[in-house]
């Protein structure tokens, strides 16, 4: 892969540099350093510790699960959507689920709905909590990792409640729901949901106005609004930079329109700008689940359509037709109407969309995913460059990217 990564020294900058007998190194960041989040490579080129250039290289995680989509059904694909960004399962399960309803003008019961979001925005906290144990573990704060996991600990184990598995869940299906919402959920989530804020204190206690914290964040990694733009860059980054935009707001989706919430935005456009967008978003998540739990609609969980939904197992044993109906989900699928869509949600990362295609049949034909962390990415050369190298760790930390999520 290095062979044919572009040098990042050209030829004429190097006469120069040899003429004027300055020397600079380039240097490999990754793929296996633990700070780049996963495996990305960095090629960095020094001027002493002072960043010249550095150019990202991507690619050693790809797992073409875009393309592996087409080969399944609807139905199966949905496995594959917990893996692409594995902190948010559960927001790429909503996406591509929101993409197949809307080709297949599929309603959804309010129930179901408010479930999802519920359940979106613990995967929200449980993104942010890795994001910043980890951001804080690569300054230097050890104490901030132990705390964060011992939340993110208490949200795994509730989706273990409701799915049997902690991390990929797929639990959010075309239609509703995976399974009926298990017993004792209200309280298992209140329990949680009450104690959070004073956690997210204890973590603000510890970095907010720690001196060693603003010193290694404040002024870091700066670019400009109008670059992140250019880049493709969404979500916590641009509103660090005074753009209040939120899918959740600006797109509604999933009964978003009928919960209060505020959209965090800072101006300071640097990293520790973001870090208390994403601490205050965690805040704003918390509130949602709160409404979500005491508001909670009753009725049906999944939708009434049995072509498209499995039916109960129950039923299943004592029905003749859904028996049938449940055979022929299992083993062909259900077909899904001609058509094209592009659906999008707000992930932890930023602006997530699925745009997919479908030919009639019980497959889609096209899966493309708009995924965060990939436009995100792109913004690391032109963010590091001119920093120190020391820096280069908090700047790329401070995206929140998932490498599975850019190369997909």
């Amino acid at each position: 892969m290095s062979e044919q990564t572009t040098p990042l020294v050209e030829p004429a900058e190097q006469q120069e540099q040899e003429q004027t007998g300055a020397r600079r190194m380039v240097l490999n960041m990754g793929p296996q350093h633990p700070s780049t989040h996963g495996v990305l490579r960095l090629l960095i080129e020094l001027d002493g510790e002072t960043v010249a250039k550095c150019q990202p290289d991507i690619g050693y995680l790809h797992t073409g699960i875009e393309k592996e989509c087409e080969a399944k059904t609807y139905a199966q694909a949905v496995t594959l959507t917990d893996r692409v960004d594995y902190l948010a399962p559960m927001s790429n399960n909503l996406c591509f689920a929101l993409a197949v309803e809307k080709l297949l003008q599929l309603d959804i019961p309010p129930q179901a709905q408010w479930m999802r979001v519920m359940l979106v925005e613990l995967t929200r906290l449980n993104s942010h909590l890795v994001w910043l144990g980890t951001h804080a573990i690569d300054i230097g704060a050890m104490s901030v990792f132990l705390y964060c996991f011992r939340e993110r600990e208490d949200i795994l184990r509730i989706f273990e409640m409701f799915s049997g598995q902690r991390m990929m869940t797929s639990y959010i299906r075309p239609g509703g729901l995976a399974l009926e919402p298990p017993r004792g959920w209200q309280t298992r989530v209140r329990k949680f949901i009450d104690a959070f804020p004073s956690k997210v204190d204890e973590y603000e206690e510890l970095l907010t106005n720690n001196p060693i914290w603003i010193r290694r964040t404040k002024g870091v990694g700066h670019i400009s609004l109008e670059d992140m733009l250019d880049l493709g860059v969404t979500g916590p980054m641009l509103r660090a930079a005074g753009l209040k935009t939120d899918a959740r707001k600006n797109e509604p989706y999933s009964s978003y329109d009928q919960f209060d919430f505020e959209v965090p935005t800072r101006t300071e456009n640097d990293v520790y700008a973001r870090y208390q967008v994403r601490v205050e978003e965690m805040r704003q998540s918390a509130r949602i689940i709160k409404q979500a739990l005491e508001g909670m609609p009753s009725g049906p969980w999944k939708a009434d359509a049995p072509h498209v939904v499995l039916p109960d197992r129950e039923k299943m044993k004592t029905q003749m037709e859904a028996l049938i109906y449940h055979f022929k989900i299992i083993t062909e699928g259900f077909r899904v109407p001609e058509g094209e869509v592009y659906q999008v949600v707000e992930s932890p990362r930023g602006e997530l969309a699925h745009y997919m295609v479908s030919d009639g049949s019980s497959s889609p034909y096209r899966v493309f995913m708009r995924t965060p962390s990939f436009g995100n990415l792109q913004a690391t050369g032109t963010m590091v460059e001119g920093s120190l190298i020391a820096d280069v760790i908090a700047s790329i930390g401070s995206m929140d990217f998932v490498l599975g999520d850019t190369d997909r």
